[in-house]
């Protein structure tokens, strides 16, 4: 091993730790990585920048846009709607059909997206059956993941790998060349999650006791205007409530009526009542020196919070949300929305202090507390997924028809060989854009520029490893375990490691990026036993897409972890098993799908 492949493994070594421990967001860490590269010789500048220019980013950045315009139809949620609707006598039916559903369409759009539209219908089923949304959050988020080895473009993973192997002079992976493995994770996984999942898993609150699951009983109280307060005859405003006491008052109660809306513009009277999010140390000082009376005995729930004229409901925070990464305070939620966030959940912890300084992220979950009258501003905000029973029906705007039928075209097209993959979708996104199917704006805001800028950036380390010898290296050493079993289970050895490899990798930092170091290490270690590096690929590709035992494996799983009230132990519990039933799936059937 040379010099330059032992400072390139340890330069690699360094930036998988970066994305174990998220120091820096994943595409600033690939870019930054990409630039070392660049500085010290390792890419040429053309190399650097050629993962922009790569078909499979072009690929999944067009297959965004076609995924959203499909979800702007609402066809969808109309369809998984009905198709529940068979379980209303038959529980276990109705969620394997539910679940089969969701992994059908992630097999054609993006599974994050798919996930966020299926959260909501996946609570109201779970309502609808008597049981916790624990008990089907996780099976949503392992069906979307699954499904999405149904075919080429299912996940981005596998386009991604379709387009290394291409550099190899390797025929690029088919449209259904995925389906037959990803037929029996489909079956496999469904009866797991149906009939085992749900038992593992334990009953935890539900959307019905918000504030008690978010432990607000100490945060959320009344205070009364007492003869002689400052607050008599001035507003909130004027007394700087919020900024003085970092308190939030949420309505106000005069008599038999009640303010929820401009509240800080309300001129206050003797024996208003004020209901106040914060916590102890700041209701005292305010007590005190604004001269007000706290009703200490005076704990309010979701029923005293909620009546005719507001409500509380759960927002999940999407992966293209352009809250991510500001605070409330920098958005001006209130102003914004007309609503309160009461507090923010972040991998089953409840965040309440300082909360307009809290900087949002993906995943997070919003208790809001909002007007009636404004909730739609909220329902309808790309920026917030509401967890809450909603109207499901199709949106039919200008050729909502189109949008339904264009993935399929794609599909059927790219797999006849009729247009590239590439092509085709090109083509159809063009069509939709010209037709006003979908706005040029929401196309740009479709786009996950994240998961774009980190594959673009990180795509070239492919290139090093194959131009430095590093992948010659590290597949020879693979091949050499493989030395360690009989010539005749060598390679089948050899699959059985590269998945298990793959998923462990995809445990701790991106499913991407564990492609892009394996792929060209699974075809050296093919052409070391001079087979078809095929069933060596296709390991890897399952392998990166099959992460099921942390949360932070894959992003379905993040987005579940709040409003299902996980802990980082429940997905190690039904996760974990999943994982080493397709890990022999995997070893049995990737050598019979594709023969040495």
């Amino acid at each position: 091993m040379t010099i330059e492949i032992l400072i390139f493994l340890l330069l690699l070594g360094i930036v998988i730790v970066l994305f174990t421990l998220d120091v820096l967001p994943i595409d600033v860490t690939a870019l930054a990585f990409l630039v070392v590269l660049l500085a010290t010789g390792y890419l040429n500048i053309e190399e650097a920048i050629s993962g922009f220019s790569n078909k499979a980013v072009i690929t999944i950045a067009v297959m965004f846009v076609l995924s959203q315009a499909l979800v702007k139809t609402g066809f969808l949620e109309v369809v998984a709607d009905r198709l529940s609707k068979v379980g209303n006598k038959n529980q276990l039916f109705g969620l394997a059909v539910f679940l089969v559903t969701v992994s059908i369409f992630s097999a054609f759009i993006n599974n994050t997206a798919a996930v966020a539209i299926f959260i909501p219908l996946a609570i109201q089923l779970s309502q609808k059956w008597g049981k916790s949304p624990s008990k089907v959050l996780i099976p949503l988020s392992f069906a979307a993941i699954y499904g999405g080895t149904l075919t080429l473009i299912g996940t981005s993973t596998n386009l991604l790998v379709s387009s290394i192997v291409m550099d190899y002079q390797i025929d690029p992976l088919g449209m259904f060349e995925f389906t037959a493995l990803g037929m029996i994770f489909l079956v496999v996984g469904t009866v797991y999650n149906t009939w085992i999942v749900p038992s593992i898993l334990p009953s935890r609150a539900g959307i019905s006791s918000l504030t008690r699951s978010y432990h607000l009983a100490p945060y959320l109280t009344e205070f009364k205007v007492s003869d002689g307060s400052y607050l008599i005859g001035s507003t909130c405003m004027k007394r700087s409530i919020n900024e003085k006491y970092d308190i939030t008052v949420l309505a106000i109660i005069r008599d038999s009526e009640r303010f929820d809306t401009d509240i800080r513009n309300i001129e206050l009277q003797k024996n208003d009542v004020l209901l106040v999010r914060g916590n102890l140390e700041n209701f005292i000082r305010f007590r005190e020196d604004e001269k007000t009376l706290f009703l200490t005995d005076v704990k309010m729930g979701q029923e005293e919070l909620t009546g005719d004229e507001s409500l509380v409901v759960e927002g999940l925070v999407p992966q293209k949300s352009d809250l991510i990464g500001k605070t409330l305070k920098d958005i001006n939620f209130r102003k914004k929305y007309g609503a309160f966030v009461l507090a923010i959940r972040r991998e089953g912890k409840t965040l309440k202090k300082k909360i307009a300084h809290i900087v949002i992220h993906f995943a997070d979950t919003l208790l809001i507390f909002v007007p009636k009258s404004r909730i739609t501003s909220i329902d309808d905000s790309p920026d917030i997924a509401v967890l809450q029973e909603h109207e499901i029906q199709l949106h039919k705007g200008r050729f909502w028809w189109l949008a339904i039928a264009i993935i399929p075209v794609i599909m059927l097209t790219a797999a006849f060989g009729i247009l590239d993959i590439l092509v085709a979708s090109l083509i159809g996104m063009v069509i939709l854009l010209i037709v006003r199917a979908i706005t040029i704006n929401e196309s740009y805001g479709a786009i996950n520029w994240t998961v774009i800028v980190f594959i673009a950036a990180f795509i070239p380390v492919g290139i090093v490893m194959k131009k430095t010898g590093a992948a010659d290296i590290l597949g020879t050493a693979i091949a050499n375990m493989g030395g360690l079993f009989p010539a005749r289970i060598a390679p089948y050895a050899i699959i059985s490691i590269l998945y298990l490899v793959t998923v462990l990798f995809s445990a701790v930092m991106s499913a991407k990026s564990a492609a892009i170091i394996l792929t060209p290490i699974a075809i050296v270690a093919a052409q070391e036993f001079n087979i078809d590096p095929r069933p060596f690929i296709f390991a890897i590709c399952y392998g990166a897409s099959t992460c099921f035992m942390t949360p932070i494996g894959y992003q379905t799983n993040l987005m579940v972890f709040g409003p299902g009230r996980y802990r980082f132990s429940d997905f190690i519990k039904t996760g974990l098993p999943l994982n080493l039933i397709f890990w022999i799936l995997a070893t049995i059937f990737i050598p019979v799908i594709w023969s040495f």
